[in-house]
Parts: structure tokens; sequence; C-alpha cells
């Protein structure tokens, strides 16, 4: 990332949030009863959208529990104001404490990717406003995502049949962050401060106390006429991270020192973006290119006694556009396309050598077309249908030191998805949707059980074939119910296929299998949800059976550089032995969130809120699956104004003692208390020079709790951060 453009995101935030902070006085707090209408931007093709000419309004109930209820299945949404609230530096670290979703946490702060309802890797599908993050994350836990919530408007985690339209590797869920590098509308329209051309100006500042971290970033809207342009920078820094108790339950003999903080936990990273729309009356049309660098250190003791570090930096173009015909029986045309070049380095000391153990690099395109049909009248409902075509391909390269952890992969696919949606009264709607994909994996491994020393060539042809049926159905006191069930299935990616090598980061020898069968997912979910009124609520039950789940398990044996090194045959090493295996699992579980106003209280209303999620995964012979999340509980308070919003919330996470026979160990409980206290004005015109301000102050972890993360292969190791009090400042102008 060019240094310039860090500085003017850092400088632009703070310069603004010191000017502003010392020249404004208190206002007058007004309640707020009207609760925002939600849009869900990665949902069923089957939607209405906001003229492009117009700004969806922003949200003006600040901590209300946004319930998405007109959607098949569970939709969990985080509104830029609790992204910027909350501050995770990742994906994993905002979504962590969300019912039904945590984070792998690997390396807190840096590399922690979203899990849902016990899925990762290549069941999870990461995405920025439609297109893959293509980065490298799903291949190993240490990989980070290259995308930074900083930049985010919104994050929705999508689950069910609308997931189908992304693709078969998003069985469990598809996270899409939401930003506006590139614009669908011209900003400021209906503003009538400034005639002619509109600006607008954001900053987003904070700090925190666990890891000594600062985050800034600037974001600019310009628009003239048709034409809408994008800009942001941002940045971020922490130290190593304070925790509580000694991290390492296993420690060597001497025990290595740690000085209260974990050791080898600090990051940087950065990025900026630029785009552009031409904006007219019946769509848009607008590209935009990005660029992300981060430099962080991988905690554990093996890592931390090597200094491992990963250099990572991502360019990607992306292109975006929408046409609504007149008069036509196509109602609407959306094209996705975009182009990636991903390359991260693994920087270690190894054998007195420090420098470059390992690279990933990843080159990627993905295009999408999809055409929304107008509604059509049959006799029995009203149909509407949506239907497109997604192609992408893929180079994966991962050349080290030692060996390669696999050799060069390619992987093409093209698929063809159909979304039906039958209006059968004015209460009840039915869905169907499928997809078919053809998927080519080429690459090449030796047979390390049988000849190491011979490498064979491999074209593997996939079809996943998948199917979805939902309901839709309002019931009485504004409730909503929906029942959904799905066959998805998931073709094997190149490195499940034909790993066969040291991967430096994670300390682990994997072995892929070259000749895996396609995964099939048979899943039925069951919902209930209430968004309107003082009680709102969100209950869901879901089962999924797995044919052939594909999952990368420790052996429990060790390796050194070379298979011929691997227990028990030969010495052993440093490296835990990791097996890619296939075998049938069954996942259950249910998730459950409310929020009630209870009261009006000094012009505000107070209220109660609470959280549950389990999940229980276990294979054919009844053994565990490993690394699933524990049950959690949890609740809290809130009080909230049109400018005020202060909240308490407790979580509760239960031992996990369903673990996996070898190399897993049972993690113990945690109790998570946190504490917010918020305020957000628009200022008045001519007065300022910002039009909103929101500041405030967020405690995380106040107990202090050694806090161990039973989904993280290094748990064991490396616990989560300690006690935080973090302050935040957003500004637009």
């Amino acid at each position: 990332m060019e240094k310039s453009s860090v500085r003017f995101a850092l400088s632009a935030g703070v310069l603004s949030a010191a000017v502003l902070s010392a020249a404004l006085g208190p206002e007058a707090a007004r309640a707020q009863e009207a609760l925002p209408d939600i849009e869900i931007a990665a949902s069923s093709p089957i939607h209405r959208r906001t003229p492009s000419t117009e700004r969806p309004a922003a949200a003006e109930t600040r901590g209300a529990l946004p319930i998405v209820a007109d959607q098949f299945a569970t939709v969990t949404l985080v509104d830029s104001d609790e992204i910027r609230r909350s501050g995770g530096a990742t994906l994993g670290d905002l979504l962590f404490d969300k019912p039904g979703v945590t984070g792998s946490s690997f390396a807190p702060g840096a590399a922690s990717r979203p899990i849902v309802r016990g899925l990762d890797a290549h069941r999870v599908r990461i995405q920025e406003n439609g297109l893959a993050s293509s980065g490298v994350s799903e291949l190993g836990e240490d990989h980070g995502v290259p995308l930074d919530p900083l930049a985010a408007d919104r994050i929705e985690v999508v689950r069910g049949p609308a997931t189908l339209r992304w693709g078969s590797q998003a069985i469990g869920g598809v996270v899409d962050a939401a930003n506006n590098r590139i614009p669908e509308a011209l900003p400021c329209r209906g503003d009538e401060r400034l005639p002619g051309p509109c600006t607008r100006l954001e900053t987003r500042s904070a700090v925190s106390t666990v890891d000594a971290g600062l985050e800034q970033a600037a974001l600019v809207d310009v628009g003239q006429g048709n034409f809408a342009l994008h800009t942001d920078a941002h940045g971020r820094r922490a130290s190593d991270y304070a925790i509580p108790a000694y991290p390492y339950l296993s420690p060597t003999d001497p025990a290595p020192l740690v000085f209260g903080r974990q050791p080898n936990s600090y990051m940087r990273s950065g990025g900026w973006s630029a785009g552009g729309s031409y904006v007219f009356d019946r769509g848009f049309f607008g590209a935009s290119v990005t660029q992300f660098e981060s430099t962080y250190r991988i905690p554990g003791m093996d890592a931390t006694e090597s200094r491992t570090r990963i250099q990572l930096r991502q360019t990607k173009v992306a292109v975006k556009g929408e046409y609504r015909p007149p008069a036509s029986f196509i109602e609407a045309i959306r094209l996705w396309a975009g182009a990636t070049d991903y390359k991260h380095n693994e920087v270690a000391f190894e054998g007195g050598f420090e420098g470059i153990q390992q690279t990933f690099t990843n080159q990627e395109q993905e295009a999408r077309l999809e055409a929304q049909l107008a509604p059509f009248d049959l006799s029995f409902a009203k149909l509407t249908t949506a239907l497109g075509v997604q192609g992408a391909h893929r180079r994966l390269t991962s050349p080290g030191v030692e060996s390669a952890l696999f050799d060069p992969t390619d992987s093409r696919s093209i698929a063809f998805y159909l979304f039906n949606e039958l209006q059968l009264t004015n209460s009840l709607r039915l869905q169907i949707a499928g997809r078919i994909e053809n998927v080519e994996t080429t690459g090449q491994t030796p047979d390390l059980f049988v000849d190491p020393t011979v490498a064979y060539k491999y074209d593997r042809h996939f079809t996943p074939k998948s199917i979805a049926i939902g309901l839709l159905q309002d019931l009485p006191f504004d409730t909503v119910g929906s029942v959904t069930a799905q066959h998805v299935e998931r073709a094997p990616r190149g490195p499940e296929l034909f790993s066969h090598g040291v991967h430096e980061a994670t300390g682990t020898f994997d072995i892929g299998n070259p000749l895996l069968g396609i995964e099939a997912a048979d899943s039925v979910e069951v919902g209930l949800r209430r968004a309107k009124g003082p009680f709102r609520f969100e209950a869901t039950f879901f089962y999924t059976h797995f044919d052939g789940f594909i999952y990368r398990r420790l052996s429990g044996e060790t390796c050194a550089e070379d298979f011929d090194s691997c227990s028990p045959a030969g010495g052993g090493g440093a490296l835990n032995q990791a097996l890619y295996s296939q075998r049938d699992a069954t996942f259950r579980g249910g998730e459950f969130q409310s929020q009630w106003d209870a009261l009006s209280v000094a012009g505000g209303i107070l209220g109660v809120e609470n959280k549950f999620d389990v999940v229980r995964a276990t294979f054919a012979d009844g053994t565990n699956v490993p690394r699933i999340p524990p049950v959690r509980l949890g609740g809290g308070l809130f009080w909230r104004d049109s400018n005020w919003l202060a909240r308490v919330s407790y979580l509760h996470a239960f031992p996990q003692n369903n673990i996996a026979t070898i190399a897993e160990t049972p993690t113990k409980g945690y109790n998570l208390l946190k504490a917010e206290i918020s305020y957000k004005v628009a200022l008045p015109k001519g007065e300022f020079p910002a039009r909103e301000m929101t500041v405030g102050i967020v405690g995380d972890n106040l107990l202090n709790a050694d806090i161990r993360n039973s989904v993280s292969y290094k748990k064991d190791e490396v616990p989560m951060p300690g006690a935080n009090v973090r302050l935040f400042a957003n500004f637009v102008f």
C-alpha cells in the first residue's frame, strides 16, 4: 500500500476528531420509537431495489436488534453503526459472539475467519460486494482474510437456499461485506446543503488499550451529474496484546517468559480503493481498484521461537452493474466481475536462516450474470423468476524452502442457477431454487503412503447439483414462520486433493487425498421470527446430514520436513501430521436471540436482550467432529434514545468436552462481559464543518477472563485478548 494513502487516512481522522471534539457541546436527547427498514444485499436474486438515484436512508434507531423476517432462512446483519462500535479487526472477531457464528481465532486480530454453525473453510464463502474475497484464508487457519471491517458499511451472514446464488462452496453460509467502492447511487441526493457537486467525507478512528491499537480510515464520495466517485484509505496497527494468564497450557521446559502479553501477536495492515460509476434512471455501471496489505505475526510456542510472520498483498479489480429495461419481461439484469492477484510470504527463522520459508499465491477471476424476470400471473400464484450463470478460474501455488505444500493447481468452474418464487397467497410464499456446476481441478501429487518419489498428474471433473425449497408464512402477532430444505453438493478443492508437504505457519504436514469425491449435504431449517413491535426475536433450528464430509484431521503422528520422517515409521518431528479425510457426519443445533423494549425511562427506552446457540456434530459412528463451538448463553440490558446508546451484555460459554478422540483437548468454559456507551448526533448546518458525529467507549472482556476458543487449532497456546477499553470517533462531513 502507498504510504501517502495510509498517512492521509490517519491524519484525516485524527485532525477531524480533535477539532470537532473540542467544539461540540451537549444536545438534548430524544427518544426514538420507529424501527428502521432492513434491506439485504446478499439474499435471493429476487428482490426489489431502492431506485438507483436515491441513497438508502440511514437507520435512525441505534442498538435495535435487526431481525430479517422476509427471507426464507436466517440472516445475521451487522450495520455500519455496530461495526464502528464493535471494532473487530477481522470478520471472525467482529462476528465472534453472534448466535450461530464465531471466529477461528488462530491469530486474534489478524487471522480469524468466520465459522458458521461449526462449518468453516471451503463451506463458508467470504465475499465483498458479491465477489469472492479471493485470498487463501480457507487453505490454512493462519491465513488472514484480505478484507478489513474498517472499509465495510454492512456485514451479512446468509444461510439457506439463497447461498445457491453464490456457489456450492457456501454450504455453511455466505459472509458478505458491503461498501460503496462501486457506487450504486449518487451520494447525498436530496441534500440541499450544496448546489452542484455533492461531496461526502467520512472519517473512522479508534484506539484500544489491550494492544495499544490504532485504527484510522477516511472515505470520500463525490457525485456530479450522472457520475459517482468513491475513494477510501484505511490503516491499523496493534502491538502484542495483553492476556489475563499464562498462555501455554503445556509449556516446554524451561517455560518461556511472556510478561503478561501474548508473544508474537502484533500486526500492521492498510489498504486503499478507488472506484466510480455511471448512474442513470434505469441502473448503473461501475468499476473499482482495491489494494490491501498486512503484516502480522503468528502466536504460539514454536511460531514465537521462529519469529513466524506473514506478509500479504492483494490487488483486485471489480466491475458491477445493473440495468432495468423499460416495459420488458426482464425486470433487471445484473453483472459482477472481478480479477485478483494475491500473494503472501510466510517468514520465519528456521535452520539458521531467517527469510521466506513459504509463499502462497492466488490468481483468480470470477464473473456472474443474472436476470430477474417480471412477475407472471399464474392461475394459482404470482411467479417471479431469476436465473444466472457464474464462471470462475483459480490458480494456486505454494512454493517453500523445505517443500511445496502442493504443486500448482488450477480450478475452473461454470454454473447455472435458477430461483422461482411463488406468491401463493397474501401471506404465503414458496421458493424453489436449483444450481448445477461443472468443476475441473488439475494438479499433481505423489501417493505418499506407497511411493513419495513419484508424482502423478490428476485431472478431476465434478458435476455438483443442488436444489432447495422454502416456505415463508405470515403468522398472527406479526410473526413469520419459515421452513426450508435443501440438498447441496460440493466439489473438493485443489488443496484438499493434492496437499503433500509442510505448512510452515500452522506447524503441520498436510496430506491431501486425490480420490476424494463430492461432498453432499441434506439440510432442514425451521424458523420463527418477529421484527416488529417492542418484542423482537428470532428462533431457528437446523439439521444437516453430510454424505462424505471432507475434513482436515490431526492424525496424532508428527513429521519433520519430508514424509519419510513422519512417525511411526520415521522419527517424527515438530510438525503435526494432518490428513484430509471423508466420512459421513451430522450437524444439528439452533439459535435464539431477542430484544424487548421494556419501558420508557428518562426520555429513552430501557430494554432486555438475550442470545443462545448450540451446535452438536458427530460422525456416523458416534464420535465427535473436531473443533466445534460450545453451547453459549447470554443476555444484557440496554438504554437508548435518539442520541445515546448504553449497553451491558454477558455471555457464558459452557465447557466443550465433545471432542475428537485424537489430538484435541477439552476446552473450559468462560464468561465474557462487555459494556458500551456512545453518542450520535446530527450537527446543525452551518455551525460545524461536520454533518454528523458518533463517539463512544467500549469495554470488552471486562472480567479479564482467560478465554480459550474451542474451534482454534492453537487454543492451548493462544488465549483471546484480556480486558480492553476502546475509544472511537466517527465523523461525516
